[in-house]
């Protein structure tokens, strides 16, 4: 029986190696801008149970993508340090079940890069061998340890030189659109409240990839296929001929009360009723299902679209820029209203009208065939001591109800009467709006409340309701102290 130090040093011995196993896979995937980490983190987000994913929303936030990533490594580890405490004959055949594993994962990225295959079987490869020849001593851990991160700093600047050469040809794009003046509302003077435009580098990001796939901005064409009279295959300069602006918000369907997944824009795309027209659906085509380069699909019904009954736009542009990376580049399906996870695909490779037969990634995940709307929503940015007068509490944010617009904002103190607040001027009926109001308050602390009403007449849901499945809902609360 090994000692309790003998055991300590086979599990520094056995994490040695399996950083030095993922560094070279790393590596490998690398090579063609891929990475492992990332290929196992979206394998696990398309498999996971809903609530294990909804969880991980919840709790991550905006950093669920980095969370992701260090789960992997740490549960990468932690197998490895489990491996190497088996028994030899025990770990053989754990070992072997761990290669299958990581087969199975290569040919499922398959269709994604062959370097994914590749690193994930050289990885478990050497995980394997490492695993019955360990590293002797403390000093051999390290040197395998170090070793392994070295290849991880490899990989990372092979990453870093591929983002810059993707960048450089974004940049050579050009224009899409004009932001030469940004716009005003009147509650420019207002610290702390939310610009009327949202930044891109601001602009939340939520999808299912790890990170944005690299795309050819000379190469890349659009494809308009299935069930239509004139099939089309458009490139970039093509579809931003055809574009026009547009202002709109666009929500996360996991954006709880106050968060920050909601942005605010100014757009440039083509309208897909133009695109339809020129493409002509044939009888009994009734889904437009936007397919991104990775095969990751979204679907909407093709009568609304065609009517112009839901104002969708193929998106080539974001505040006067092209979209970046994390944005979609170099295209987008955006229907203002709709709440992000229906609106379209990211990084779009071909728009294909077919029936409704056509099964979609979240409908397959448990979450609704239908489209979800964005409810009236209003968020508290600013709760503090007013500028105006002495004793006076300002409070300011910004509302939205799109594609309708914002009629009027409310908030209410420690649950009493609804009061009206001043409201900035509308953008657009499809973009978010600003709002602001001074209140007085005794001293003590204070709840405040804010509820936005749609010119639809609907008035935002009190329920504090969970994202999944129909979208969240509930009231933005803060507490003001004076």
């Amino acid at each position: 029986m090994r000692s309790k130090r003998d055991r300590r040093r086979g599990g520094l011995g056995a994490a040695a190696v399996g950083v030095a196993a993922l560094g070279l896979g790393e590596v490998i995937a690398a090579t063609r801008g891929d990475s492992l980490i990332d290929a196992i983190g979206r394998a696990l987000t398309d498999v996971a149970p809903v609530p294990v994913v909804e969880a991980t929303v919840a709790l991550s936030g905006r950093h669920d993508k980095a969370v992701i990533r260090i789960g992997v490594g740490a549960g990468a580890l932690a197998a490895t340090v489990g491996l190497g405490a088996l028994p030899d004959r025990a770990r053989t055949a754990a070992v072997a079940v761990f290669g299958a594993g990581a087969a199975a994962l290569g040919l499922r990225q398959a269709t994604r890069s062959a370097a994914t295959v590749a690193s994930a079987v050289t990885a478990a490869g050497v995980l394997g061998v490492g695993l019955r020849k360990q590293p002797r001593g403390l000093i051999g851990s390290l040197a395998t340890a170090g070793a392994g991160a070295g290849l991880f700093v490899a990989a990372r600047a092979l990453h870093r030189d591929l983002d810059r050469r993707r960048d450089e040809a974004i940049q050579k794009v050009g224009p899409m659109g004009s932001l030469a003046a940004v716009p005003q509302d009147g509650l420019e003077d207002e610290p702390g409240l939310s610009s009327l435009i949202t930044r891109n580098r601001s602009f939340y990001v939520a999808d299912v990839n790890p990170s944005p796939p690299r795309i050819d901005p000379t190469r890349w064409r659009l494809s308009v296929t299935g069930m239509v009279a004139h099939p089309l295959r458009l490139s970039l300069a093509e579809l931003a001929a055809d574009a026009v602006e547009f202002d709109a918000v666009m929500v996360c369907v996991h954006n709880r009360p106050g968060e920050g997944r909601a942005g605010n824009a100014r757009w440039f795309g083509v309208p897909l009723a133009k695109l339809l027209e020129h493409a002509i659906p044939e009888v009994g085509a009734t889904r437009l299902v936007t397919r991104a380069v990775d095969g990751y699909t979204i679907s909407l019904p093709i009568e609304p679209l065609r009517s112009g009954a839901w104002p969708g736009y193929l998106v080539v542009g974001m505040n006067g820029e092209p979209l970046a990376p994390e944005h979609g580049f170099p295209a987008r399906v955006f229907v203002p209203g709709l709440y992000g996870q229906y609106t379209g695909a990211k990084w779009l490779a071909e728009l294909q009208l077919t029936d409704d037969t056509h099964v979609d990634y979240w409908v397959r995940r448990g979450w609704p065939s239908e489209p979800i709307w964005v409810t009236p929503q209003a968020r508290i940015d600013v709760a503090a001591p007013g500028r105006a007068a002495a004793g006076t509490t300002t409070v300011a944010g910004v509302a939205w109800a799109p594609p309708h617009g914002v009629a009027g904002v409310e908030i209410r103190v420690d649950e009493g009467e609804w009061r009206a607040v001043d409201l900035g001027t509308e953008l657009a009926p499809a973009a978010w709006r600003r709002w602001r109001t001074t209140i007085e308050l005794p001293a003590g602390a204070h709840s405040v409340q804010a509820r936005a009403i749609s010119r639809s007449g609907e008035v935002q849901d009190s329920q504090d309701r969970a994202a999944f499945p129909a979208g969240p809902s509930g009231f933005h609360t803060v507490t003001v102290r004076v």
